[in-house]
């Protein structure tokens, strides 16, 4: 391996590591603003200004949520909406403070929907780490990027 490969290795590994910390900090700090939307069902596609979809390994022979996850990508492409994959579904619960002692119908997280509607503009770093990644993947040509939310 070449002194540029262990460099673009680090330094590939190192802005994981900082948007995976960012995606955290959005999703804390989103719901308590009512920024945070599980469905697609009657949001206003302009609102929205990022999609995570989740899965782990287990979910990869689903071929209904595989289904599923292609029309919302599409969606979202459509409407100019970031798209962003996450493994690590554990940490996503813990994250949004899913508790599964509770003995309520868990929430399905495979897609999370970050709104941010015109009339309120809401300012988050998370927000702006995670765009500029989408962005940046994108002129990569990684149209959905891809990110491990790592447990603590």
């Amino acid at each position: 391996m070449t002194l540029e490969e262990l460099v673009a290795c680090d330094n590939t590994a190192q802005k994981m590591r900082i948007v995976s910390g960012a995606v955290e900090q959005l999703l804390v700090a989103a719901p308590r603003r009512g920024r945070l939307e599980f469905s697609l069902d009657g949001n206003d596609p302009d609102s929205v200004v990022l999609c995570l979809l989740a899965t782990d390994e287990e979910d990869a022979d689903d071929i209904a949520l595989q289904i599923h996850f292609t029309l919302i990508q599409a969606f979202c492409c459509d409407n100019d909406i970031h798209i962003l994959r996450v493994s690590g579904m554990q940490r996503l619960a813990t994250v949004l403070g899913e508790n599964p002692q509770d003995n309520s119908e868990p929430r399905d997280l495979h897609c999370i929907l970050v709104t941010n509607p015109h009339t309120d503009s809401w300012k988050s770093q998370g927000l702006e780490e995670v765009a500029s990644y989408c962005e940046e993947s994108r002129c990569n040509n990684q149209w959905v990027p891809c990110l491990s939310l790592l447990e603590r």
